[in-house]
């Protein structure tokens, strides 16, 4: 078995706002091995970006990252100074981001926004930084690379931009990549090869891998592990095809419902009753009880927490109390 490359454990990230403290990862635990795709899924606003962020200490200034631990390869990240977290960005750990025309500067060239991470972290000369950009592009399947280091972003379509994003994210050869809804916005052919270029360089690098998306699909398709979110917490999680074959716990299931099947025809999709809780006025009680066709007596007044299943899945929920389907 592969080496322990990240574990995250009891992290905790809140919100200080108007309204009050919105606890967006309210103690979040999993772990990725190296070589591993680890991905985390769940509906909008449960929490996903935020715990990637949380990891990368790039969380906004009215957030604060107020407990737990994230071990990155025997260090703890919560423990270093700024300028060490600096170090490590980029170059151990690269991040893919949800929507590169906003993550990139349209002031400055593609080649440019590639040497930045290439000089600082390699420590290569502007020339060397160039053409290592260079080969980064020609290695993603763009044409051209000479011209496409002269452009800027709004010169490049989306599924380009998102190439040289990558680009960016291994120009260091990090231990770790986190893929923000890499495949957001992207029409489904380039969506596939976007998909297809993740899985290519894992196969290469050995790079572990953090993947973020409310796609079911595509957590089919890159998955080893899967960790659902909902509301801030971990709800289950376990390897990709158990959670597929045996979904445990409600909101699992629900969400594979949900999902369009092709060949199926149906005139509306499943769809999960009910509105997210608001996280800033969170009870004692299940997160998810006021949605759950299931839900006792004990979901209202008390939190479950993660139970050990068979074949390694986890799941909170008090249907299963004794590690056992009731």
């Amino acid at each position: 078995m592969n080496e322990m490359l990240l574990q995250v454990n009891h992290l905790q990230t809140n919100f200080y706002t108007e309204s009050g403290v919105v606890k967006a990862v309210n103690d979040v635990s999993f772990a990725i091995r190296e070589g591993e795709t680890v991905c985390i899924v769940g509906e909008s606003g449960c929490g996903k970006s935020i715990t990637a962020l949380s990891l990368m200490q790039l969380i906004p200034e009215n957030g604060k990252v107020e407990g737990g631990e994230i071990n990155f390869a025997g260090k703890n990240l919560l423990d270093l100074s700024k300028k060490d977290i600096r170090r490590l960005r980029g170059n151990e750990i690269g991040m893919i981001f949800q929507e590169p025309m906003t993550s990139l500067n349209p002031v400055f060239t593609i080649g440019e926004q590639m040497i930045e991470p290439i000089q600082e972290h390699l420590l290569l000369s502007k020339k060397a930084a160039y053409k290592k950009a260079m080969e980064l592009i020609t290695m993603l399947g763009i044409p051209n690379a000479e011209k496409i280091v002269n452009l800027y972003p709004h010169e490049l379509s989306g599924g380009m931009l998102q190439r040289i994003m990558i680009a960016i994210a291994l120009s260091c050869n990090p231990k770790l990549i986190i893929a923000d809804e890499p495949t957001t916005a992207l029409d489904v052919t380039i969506q596939a090869q976007i998909l297809d270029l993740l899985r290519d360089i894992k196969k290469e690098f050995n790079t572990s891998m953090l993947l973020i998306t409310h796609d079911l699909g595509v957590v089919a398709e890159m998955a080893d592990y899967v960790v659902v979110m909902y509301a801030g917490k971990v709800v289950e999680e376990g390897p990709v095809l158990e959670l597929f074959k045996n979904p445990q716990h409600p909101y699992t299931k629900g969400l594979l419902k949900a999902k369009p099947v092709i060949g199926e025809r149906k005139d509306r999709l499943y769809t999960i009753a009910g509105q997210v809780p608001n996280l800033v006025d969170l009870s004692e009680a299940c997160y998810f009880a006021d949605r759950c066709e299931h839900a006792m007596d004990i979901c209202r007044v008390k939190q479950p927490v993660l139970t050990e299943m068979a074949k390694g899945q986890k799941t909170a929920c008090w249907l299963y109390e004794d590690g056992e389907n009731q």
